[in-house]
């Protein structure tokens, strides 16, 4: 059964603009743990814009599951997810322009400071994965850093139309086979929804699905809880057919 990463940084976004104490994305996670989250994402970025240094060190004392912390290379956060010690951090891109993410990190250009980076964080004894875009040679560039994990980025799928669909899911499919020739186990996430998840989850040889926009916005209406029910069980008919 695929995992299912639960991406808590929206529910900080709506705290953020009013700079209230909540909603609390620590009881978001709590509850989307009780729902069957196998592990909590969240992304400190550079501009604090949603999650806050507070809440990455509580998260880290209070979840039951894996903490799945995204880090840009800055240094400031890297030095944080040292402190702090989750499980796994995630190595992504970071503008500060942008509405989210907006591809994967160009593995190639930065590869000595990745590896600096990844070498660090795996001294501190976390899992290191990198976010990257379904290329070839941004994936063979990560296996050569040296790191076990890679996230690919599923943003151009998430958008395409029509014909795109299909021409997206085979670049992620090739994608998938190619990290596995290097033993590479292959996450992948962004712009995923209750719509389009189960083409993705019926990929071989993707573990792990990180999905959290669509969840926080269902949320508005079911409730944490029943969004990630819902979400689970979408991906497991998924993979059932």
């Amino acid at each position: 059964m695929i995992k299912l990463g639960v991406n808590i940084d929206h529910v900080a976004t709506i705290r953020q603009q009013r700079y209230t104490d909540y909603p609390d994305p620590i009881l978001a996670a709590l509850k989307a743990e009780d729902a069957g989250a196998d592990l909590i994402t969240l992304h400190l970025r550079e501009d604090r814009r949603h999650i806050q240094d507070s809440d990455v060190f509580t998260m880290r004392k209070m979840i039951r599951t894996r903490m799945n912390l995204e880090c840009s290379l800055s240094k400031n956060i890297i030095d944080i997810a040292c402190q702090v010690k989750p499980n796994d951090v995630c190595l992504v891109p970071e503008n500060r322009s942008e509405l989210t993410t907006e591809g994967g990190l160009d593995v190639i250009k930065y590869n000595s400071t990745i590896k600096d980076v990844a070498d660090r964080l795996s001294s501190n004894g976390i899992n290191v994965s990198i976010f990257i875009d379904p290329d070839i040679g941004q994936i063979e560039a990560a296996a050569k850093i040296g790191v076990g994990v890679i996230e690919i980025h599923t943003g151009k799928y998430s958008d395409a139309k029509f014909t795109e669909i299909n021409n997206e899911l085979f670049r992620i499919n090739e994608a998938v086979k190619f990290a596995k020739k290097y033993g590479l186990k292959v996450n992948a996430g962004h712009g995923l929804s209750y719509d389009n998840v189960a083409s993705i989850a019926t990929i071989e040889g993707i573990e792990e699905l990180n999905i959290g926009h669509s969840i926080i916005s269902r949320a508005l209406f079911d409730g944490i809880y029943n969004a990630v029910v819902i979400m689970k069980q979408v991906i497991f008919e998924a993979k059932a057919k």
